[in-house]
């Protein structure tokens, strides 16, 4: 049965930086390519990143430059680096198996306020 545990949310000021991970488990994780997606207040969700199984990313443009998806095959983790942080970043982050996040976490909550 997959299962991804994300952690690491929290409450940041604008500027600030934040580190995301999530724990995989009940699927091939190193063969896989995995995603972060996002869910703003009062919005859908928003696919921001992907990393495929030999470490090559796609980050969306709104986010090029800040964030860096990354990930440790031997640890089964995933992970997402969120520097300069705005308050547009403000959401739910949850880590995924598919671009869509229909194979989501329960998500860790980020929010960007002064």
């Amino acid at each position: 049965q997959v299962q991804l545990v994300e952690s690491g949310g929290g409450l940041v000021q604008p500027g600030g930086s934040l580190r995301l991970s999530c724990a995989a488990s009940g699927f091939t994780f190193s063969r896989s390519w995995m995603h972060w997606v996002r869910q703003a207040p009062g919005k859908g969700l928003e696919w921001i990143a992907l990393i495929d199984p030999r470490g090559g990313t796609s980050v969306v443009e709104s986010v090029s430059g800040r964030f860096t998806i990354s990930r440790d095959n031997g640890k089964n983790m995933l992970y997402l680096q969120m520097n300069s942080l705005k308050s547009d970043d403000t959401a739910v982050y949850y880590c995924a198996t598919d671009a869509t996040g229909t194979g989501r976490g329960q998500g860790t909550r980020v929010t960007v306020s002064s």
